[in-house]
């Protein structure tokens, strides 16, 4: 069992940054691959970035792709989504997931934190 709790969330202004962070329980951290999800109002949840269990390989969504960048410390259990240059369309509650093998798709992952906001300002 892994129980997973992100922070870093916010009100920014188109433009800027901020710095998710998911820590998780446990000691086989490092044994899962680790993906940022998010999901705006009336939409479906999305992939974002997703990274294997060493930080070896990384894959981003196209949409924010040079602007995001995930990574981990498994020493901390803790993995990140730096997020740069923000647009009004970043606007959602992102979710970190753990899983076996790292994948786009959230039926990859088998479990999930509870989301924190991230609203982008015009």
């Amino acid at each position: 069992q892994v129980q997973l709790v992100e922070s870093g969330g916010g009100l920014v202004q188109a433009g800027g940054s901020l710095r998710l962070s998911c820590v998780a329980s446990g000691r086989t951290f490092s044994r899962y691959a680790m993906g940022w999800f998010r999901q705006a109002p009336g939409k479906e949840r999305e992939f974002v970035a997703a990274i294997n269990w060493n930080g070896g390989s990384t894959y981003y969504a196209d949409s924010v792709k040079g602007r995001f960048t995930i990574s981990r410390d498994n020493a901390k259990n803790t993995v990140y989504l730096q997020m740069n240059s923000l647009k009004p369309e970043d606007t959602a509650v992102y979710y970190c997931a753990a899983g076996g093998i790292v994948g786009k798709g959230p039926y990859q992952y088998d479990y999930w934190g509870q989301g924190t906001q991230v609203t982008v300002s015009s």
